[in-house]
């Protein structure tokens, strides 16, 4: 799995995801397939089945956290030296219609309609490496959009 880039945010989120996980739902899950099993004949019991698929999913997503948390990187914004935008970095830029703010997160923190966009998407690529006063030409599917870089934090 390649390095993840997380936010000392976003990593403490998912770390307590993974306690949640392991700590509460385990258990709950375990008693939900031994109640099932108490009540007999399980070919025909939808209760063992939920429970079954439950567990299926959670331990899935637990082994996920685990490996994301082999490859993480944290960023942290501000300690840029030189002003070159990074993963972690926050940006103001304007296409023309008006300034944005952008942060430069990686792919797990991702949300675009808040402002966070992910380093490996079309605008997060584009800026990555350039200064303030820089334009960026940025390709994605809906066409070119050329960004003039106002402010890097």
């Amino acid at each position: 799995m390649p390095n993840q880039y997380f936010s000392k945010e976003g990593l403490e989120k998912l770390k307590n995801e993974l306690l949640e996980r392991t700590n509460v739902l385990r258990p709950e899950i375990a008693i939900r397939i031994k109640e099932a099993k108490e009540q007999g004949d399980l070919s025909e019991n939808a209760e063992f089945d939920s429970a079954k698929e439950a567990q299926s999913i959670n331990e899935g997503r637990i082994e996920e956290i685990r490996q994301t948390l082999e490859n993480v990187i944290v960023i942290s914004g501000g300690n840029n030296s030189g002003g070159v935008i990074v993963v972690g970095s926050t940006i103001k830029a304007d296409a023309g219609r008006g300034p944005q703010e952008f942060s430069i997160v990686g792919v797990t923190e991702s949300n675009p309609t808040a402002g966070f966009i992910s380093n490996e998407s079309p605008i997060g690529k584009a800026f990555l490496g350039h200064k303030k006063g820089d334009t960026v030409e940025v390709r994605t599917p809906r066409g070119i959009d050329n960004y003039k870089i106002l402010e890097v934090k």
